[in-house]
């Protein structure tokens, strides 16, 4: 016998809420179509041009005039590009250049939609792991190094030596004077924060450590490349760090981690007594009903299904994900061994806060 829904919905927020599914596949769509713009580098391309024709954007930008107009047609409904009909012209208008263009540095929202694919390869092994349990193997992300070495470099670049470093007060100065500071950043991915300050801070010495080959050789080869003497890379786990150092870093990597808790006593034992512990990570809260008004809410919670938490979970791990906010971040430092723990954000940075942490009582 048919099973039928009862239909004891209210009628009108059911409406609504068809309507709002309807933008949700829009969007989504949309998404895919912005990746595009930003690979391709159409959205930077149309940003220096005059309204144009589709086949001048194509041959502005080196690439196939019917792809192109397809593209357009999709962004000029979606409402990203503006389309005169009665000469056939396009324009990007510069109030959405500035959320789409790689010269908006941090602002550039179109290069985090590269993700949709990337987690779009996943999709059969995650609906496996909701069967059966465990989770989905690192390996299985193969452009995540890159994604995420594009991503947090457009972060680092605008703000890592202006604004995350002076978070720790006096520690520009320690990092530029006398002798320098021994450094390491755990999960340093391509290294392109270590370079960056290592660039920056030549009195100083740095290290990263990861456990990807790939990260390693491409961080090594962009320290060759800038000709850094003072950086250094070594393919290792962030569980069985030592030191002394006088700084340890880490930038969206603890809550990724299979052993969160072994990895933060670690590098709570390779500080010196001075020394202190720079995280960054996801600006939320452990608790659920604190993250309704997040601007990025359903991003976080869908990366975190799609990567952080899965990828944890593969190789039996703690599988944080979103359990990993404020509350569980500063519980875990604690236990570590972190007895003060300041919290600070950076303008214009929503999707991380920033943890100052000294060991002690």
């Amino acid at each position: 016998m048919a099973h039928t829904i009862e239909r004891t919905a209210d009628p009108v927020r059911q409406e609504e809420f068809a309507g709002r599914m309807l933008q949700v596949l829009n969007d989504s769509c949309l998404g895919y179509l912005c990746s595009i713009g930003h690979r391709t580098r159409l959205f930077d391309v149309m940003a220096q041009l005059p309204p144009s024709t589709s086949e001048e954007i194509a041959g502005a930008a080196g690439l196939n005039e019917r792809y192109v107009r397809e593209w357009l047609g999709g962004v000029t409904v979606g409402g990203i590009v503006a389309y005169d009909p009665a000469v056939g012209t396009y324009r990007l208008p510069p109030e959405h250049a500035a959320s789409l263009c790689r010269d908006a540095g941090p602002d550039n929202l179109a290069s985090f939609l590269q993700d949709l694919a990337l987690i779009g390869l996943v999709e059969d092994e995650v609906v496996a792991a909701f069967r059966d349990g465990g989770g989905v193997p690192y390996s299985s992300y193969p452009k995540f190094q890159e994604l995420q070495a594009e991503e947090t470099a457009r972060v680092y670049d605008a703000a890592l030596v202006d604004a995350i470093i002076p978070l720790v007060p006096g520690l520009p100065e320690r990092l530029d004077s006398g002798d320098g500071l021994d450094v390491l950043d755990v999960g340093t991915g391509q290294g392109h924060a270590v370079n960056l300050l290592a660039r920056a801070f030549p009195a100083s010495r740095f290290t990263g450590v990861d456990v990807s080959e790939g990260g390693i050789a491409a961080a090594r080869e962009a320290a060759a490349r800038l000709g850094l003497r003072n950086a250094h890379f070594e393919l290792a786990d962030a569980a069985a760090v030592t030191g002394p150092y006088d700084l340890i870093t880490a930038f969206d990597v603890i809550h990724d981690l299979a052993r969160p808790a072994q990895t933060l006593a670690a590098v709570a034992g390779a500080l010196r007594d001075d020394g202190v512990f720079l995280m960054g990570d996801i600006a939320a809260s452990s608790r659920l009903e604190e993250n309704l008004d997040l601007p990025l809410g359903p991003t976080l919670y869908a990366f975190s299904v799609f990567y952080c938490m899965t990828t944890s979970l593969s190789e039996g791990g703690a599988g944080l994900g979103t359990v990993w906010g404020r509350q569980t971040a500063l519980r875990m430092l604690r236990e570590a061994g972190f007895g003060e723990v300041a919290v600070r954000e950076v303008e214009g940075d929503i999707l991380n806060v920033y943890y100052v942490a000294r060991k002690g009582s």
